[in-house]
């Protein structure tokens, strides 16, 4: 009775409290639970869902037609989407006028992302762009048959926003001439690895794109022309210039006399950019955010650091690389006490003292990499724990010096710490764990090559950092099962684990393993112990596992495979090379994974090159990238390496 009264008075509640109640549920399965409560919870879920990320291509108009109000619509799982699947979904289903319209979905759509999208050509696009007159925001990044066809198609969003064509090799000057035309009230474009655009292309864009916030040109053999150009950008605040090999210290003199709104600059692996360049961005943005410069510069100059010491509002700035003296962490310290992020990997020069005088005054920070920084003790990692009481992230991997006694210090002042890489820092142990265990907010832990831990230490992690969702136990030959089943009953939020090279885990380590219902990133590299039976846990448990990177697990059966293929429907990349995989396994793995984009298959012991030819058959429509043993080039036919190259996949030899 009292169960139906409860039942009777939630269902009594408006639609507004229910779309208030709705809207308070930020995590995705707290959202699912609530729509499976009954019809009116699952039709207030579909009036009040704004974004949508599509996991499975073939459910895709019965999600559209199922949520008609999305203001944003994810496809980047979705690689095999096409221009003919494109023209399904904007015109009605089924004969006769009172057939329902999918259009309707796209009238209010304002961000969409179809990042790897291979399939979409100018015809798709330019449907896509007249059917969502509101669209603000499109990802077309990674798409290797977008073109300047396909940007003339795309400049007709008029009102776009945000653009990002990362990685669209065939992307020229043509095709950014488009956009800059037809997209002026552009704020924010990414154009990384468009090794097409020169200078000429980038001109023209800041000149018809004034509104410019945000600009990365990174890898591009852009010259100091460009830079010229960009000065001129008046709005622009982010600018990313990474691994621009033609830019140097001149290029960065426009900088300084434009730009006036500029807060964030990458010049980090720029060849040509020096600690001269450096000054002249400095000297002209005194209210800069975030520098960027690491792996640029021999050494962190006196005229720098004097420069720097007007930076007074700097939160960010990664100099790794670098050489640095004592006497520059003190400059650093004294004048830049905003600071919430240092990046000090592998520069030659950090020490305890150095540590010790940057974060007595830097009390702020919140993320700090001294990866590689040999010379770092206990004594560095204390100071550093006692001065940052907000660390959430800490990287010093590598600093073989650090032991239990930092750890415990860690422990017991950073409570706030989230990610912490102590990978090959040989001093970690199983009571350096316990310590760190207090860190209850601990979602990343790296432990790679941690040769002094045990089930013992995986035991307290397991036992109180219930929020981790990525762990790394690489090498970390003192890890069995027994550490596994502490892992599993605590970690349920796990996502990410690499147990590659932890020999001692058997089949009953990966039952354990196959609890994590949330894992769906898994590294395994020979696990010599485990047999089919262990992969068939893992497959029937963890259904959302996404990478699977099981290399030299030579005593996996064909039963194991056989699971896979059947259970682990989102599988996107998987690694069997040297497993003893048939000819008819490889075959189901290779043809039933509907979303798998990735696969490595060098020498598979147990399967022949005919195989091997059906195995591609079955996956060529959706597979982008492949990794096959270098004989086959010869041994495979010439149909099959044609329709790959055709479809858009990469192939690499083995």
């Amino acid at each position: 009775m009292l169960s139906f009264q409860s039942s009777k008075n939630v269902l009594s509640l408006t639609e507004d409290l229910l779309v208030r109640i709705y809207e308070l549920l930020a995590a995705e399965s707290d959202r699912k639970s609530f729509r499976l409560v009954c019809r009116e919870f699952r039709r207030i879920d579909s009036l009040t869902r704004r974004h949508l990320r599509v996991i499975r291509i073939e459910f895709l108009p019965i999600l559209l037609r199922k949520y008609p109000r999305l203001q944003s619509l994810d496809l980047s799982a979705c690689p095999r989407i096409d221009d003919g699947v494109v023209s399904l979904l904007l015109t009605r289903v089924g004969p006769g006028s009172n057939s329902p319209s999918l259009g309707h979905w796209a009238w209010g759509l304002k961000s969409l992302v179809l990042s790897r999208a291979t399939g979409l050509r100018f015809s798709g696009l330019e449907m896509l762009t007249r059917a969502c007159p509101c669209l603000e925001s499109v990802d077309v990044s990674y798409c290797c048959g977008f073109g300047d066809r396909e940007a003339a198609a795309l400049s007709s969003a008029v009102g776009l926003r945000e653009l990002n064509m990362d990685k669209c090799l065939q992307l020229t000057d043509v095709g950014l001439a488009k956009i800059a035309v037809g997209c002026s009230k552009l704020e924010k474009l990414s154009l990384k690895w468009c090794m097409e655009i020169t200078d000429l292309g980038i001109d023209l864009l800041c000149k018809k794109c004034v509104d410019l916030k945000y600009l990365d040109v990174s890898y591009l053999k852009v010259t100091n022309e460009s830079l010229h150009s960009i000065a001129s950008l008046l709005k622009l605040e982010v600018l990313g210039l990474m691994a621009c090999p033609l830019i140097d210290d001149v290029g960065l003199q426009f900088i300084e006399r434009g730009c006036p709104s500029l807060k964030v600059i990458d010049v980090s692996r720029c060849e040509g950019v020096s600690s001269s360049g450096l000054i002249y961005v400095v000297r002209g943005h005194r209210n800069l955010l975030e520098l960027n410069a690491g792996y640029c510069l021999s050494e962190l100059s006196t005229a720098l650091l004097h420069q720097m010491k007007n930076l007074n509002h700097l939160e960010v700035i990664r100099i790794d690389g670098a050489r640095i003296s004592e006497t520059s962490f003190q400059v650093i310290s004294a004048n830049c006490k905003s600071l919430v992020e240092i990046g000090l990997s592998k520069c030659v020069g950090v020490t305890n003292m150095g540590i010790m005088r940057l974060v007595s005054a830097c009390i702020n920070l919140r993320v700090l990499n001294l990866t590689c920084c040999h010379s770092i003790t206990d004594t560095a990692i204390s100071a550093i724990a006692y001065s940052c009481r907000s660390l959430v992230c800490l990287k010093v991997e590598s600093c073989n010096m650090i032991t239990e006694k930092g750890l415990c210090q860690l422990g017991s002042f950073c409570l706030l710490l989230e990610e912490i890489d102590l990978t090959d820092c040989c001093g970690v142990n199983d009571k350096g764990l316990e310590y760190l265990s207090r860190c209850s907010e601990l979602s990343c832990l790296k432990l790679g090559l941690c040769t002094n831990i045990s089930n013992k230490g995986l035991s307290y992690i397991g036992s109180n950092c219930l929020k981790i969702h990525e762990l790394d136990l690489y090498r970390c030959s003192g890890i069995g099962d027994d550490g596994l089943e502490a892992l599993s009953n605590g970690c349920k939020k796990l996502r990410k684990l690499n147990l590659s090279y932890c020999n001692a885990v058997s089949d009953r380590g990966l039952a354990y393993i196959g609890r994590l219902e949330e894992l769906s990133d898994l590294e395994m590299r020979a696990l010599h112990k485990i047999t089919g039976v262990g992969l068939e846990a893992v497959a029937v448990g963890c259904k959302k596992l996404a990478d699977l990177d099981m290399k030299h697990c030579e005593k996996v059966g064909d039963s194991g495979f056989w699971a896979l293929a059947y259970y682990s429907k989102n599988l996107r990349q998987i690694n069997l090379s040297y497993c003893g995989i048939s000819d008819m396994a490889l075959c189901m793995v290779m043809g039933n994974l509907s979303r798998l984009q990735e696969a490595k298959l060098v020498h598979l012991s147990n399967s022949t090159v005919e195989g091997v030819e059906l195995a591609l058959r079955a996956c060529c429509a959706r597979i982008k990238k492949v990794k096959l043993f270098a004989p086959l080039r010869f041994m495979l036919s010439s149909e099959i390496l044609e329709i790959l190259h055709a479809r858009g996949c990469i192939i690499r030899w083995d």
